[in-house]
């Protein structure tokens, strides 16, 4: 049986800078996928552009998340140079202005730089990988099964971190969860994000027709010739010339962690994709000689399964602007909440200046004492989730994970009993906000 110092659990960017931030301690780590990339929502659910979290200071940007993930999106910057200079001039070059205006992501050159940086820090991959049990001794995990192509792969590990997005190593270990709203456990939509090429963007692009777009769509919806239950049309630039992208299916009431809901959500998504590509090509200028051209691999889930951990990050602490004791990362993307039940989004936004930061202890699960969870699946409810659940700020949880667990493997210790100011330390010379 192998034997690592670490198990991630998950490719996507949690898993990512937490891999990356475990074997610059030192140590021996394999990152495993049930998909054929890293990259995770962006890669295979083409969820661009990222989504900034930042503020304002004195007519001055402030980012909030830095290090492995600042290190990934100048890598970006640096590819697209030229494109980044038609659309920022002479600020193409600055990581604050760049970032924060919803920069362009060549999410195919992503998927081989990823890998890259596993070559280069020296982490192991396992693709294909469909984490289908746990074991345990007491309140420690000894190893996890995989299926895949070689059939059922048992590897042992000292530690283990979670960044599956859908807490499903947590989940198999027993540790204590919650799922979708208090109320009636619904998640919010998933949405299948798809590309439409061949636009002829000089027609696209002419001034409001973004409102002339979602009052048309509604008015065809009000008549019961659309059947997606948004009530707008999001859509964004593209790398690739004359190409745009859509995040604008949305599938309700499904269960992400229900295989059967999952297929299902699956089906409906892509019937959306063809109706709202019928009306773009039908209503609007500039479509009439477009086609679609990509869909993702998987749909992009906002929410599912969340770990009851050490501690619970609510709502109230991030619209308080909450500074913890034992902060690991600052966050102020607005709380994002895509209506459960059908059309609609609610927000709250930080004003200039605030921001909240999110605790060590909501990336410890009970009942795991070598287990940290990274992603949108950390112990949060359903409203904080809204918030701490984009690119920039997951990126940030697992290179924290990622550090917690060197701290911890140097020490022979469990991830609760580790010298957070320490972690603190380490997080703070990498560019990170705590306080």
């Amino acid at each position: 049986m192998k034997k690592y110092d670490a198990i991630v659990v998950g490719g996507g960017f949690a898993g990512v800078c937490a891999a990356i931030s475990v074997a610059r301690s030192g140590l021996r780590v394999l990152i495993a996928d049930k998909g054929n990339c890293l990259g995770g929502t962006c890669t295979q659910g083409l969820v661009t552009p990222f989504m900034p979290n930042s503020t304002t200071v004195n007519g001055e940007r402030e980012v909030f998340s830095y290090g492995i993930f600042r290190e990934i999106a100048e890598a970006l910057m640096e590819r697209e140079k030229e494109t980044l200079r038609e659309h920022h001039g002479d600020k193409a070059d600055d990581f604050r202005y760049v970032y924060t205006s919803n920069y362009l992501i060549d999410d195919e050159y992503l998927k081989f730089h990823l890998n890259n940086m596993m070559k280069e820090n020296g982490v192991d991959i396992l693709f294909h990988a469909f984490l289908t049990s746990a074991n345990k001794e007491g309140n420690r995990v000894r190893s996890v099964v995989f299926a895949t192509k070689s059939g059922n792969i048992e590897i042992e590990a000292d530690y283990f971190i979670d960044a599956s997005g859908d807490a499903d190593l947590a989940y198999l270990c027993d540790c204590p969860m919650e799922l979708g709203r208090k109320e009636d456990g619904l998640c919010q939509p998933m949405s299948l994000g798809f590309r439409v090429a061949n636009v002829d963007m000089e027609k696209f692009l002419v001034p409001g027709n973004g409102d002339r777009i979602n009052k048309r769509f509604n008015e065809l919806k009000a008549l019961g010739k659309i059947k997606n239950p948004n009530n707008s049309v999001q859509i964004f630039l593209n790398c690739a010339k004359n190409t745009v992208h859509f995040n604008s299916t949305r599938v309700i009431k499904l269960n992400p962690v229900d295989a059967f809901d999952l297929s299902r959500a699956e089906i409906l998504a892509r019937e959306q994709v063809y109706e709202l590509y019928d009306f773009m090509k039908e209503n609007i200028d500039g479509f009439q000689n477009s086609r679609v051209v990509k869909t993702a691999s998987s749909i992009g889930i906002r929410e599912s399964r969340r770990i009851v951990g050490e501690y619970v990050l609510t709502g109230e602490d991030l619209v308080n602007c909450r500074i913890f004791e034992d902060s690991i990362c600052a966050g102020n993307y607005d709380l994002d909440i895509h209506n459960p039940t059908g059309e609609g989004v609610s927000h709250h936004y930080f004003s200039p200046g605030e921001y909240y930061t999110i605790p060590y202890r909501s990336l410890l699960p009970r009942n795991a004492e070598n287990l940290a969870v990274a992603g949108r699946c950390i112990s949060a409810t359903h409203e904080a989730q809204a918030s701490i659940r984009i690119i920039a700020i997951v990126s940030c949880l697992g290179e924290a994970a990622g550090n917690a667990v060197g701290i911890a493997h140097k020490s022979g210790c469990a991830l609760k009993d580790i010298d957070v100011s320490a972690l603190q330390q380490h997080l703070i010379k990498q560019g990170a906000r705590l306080k």
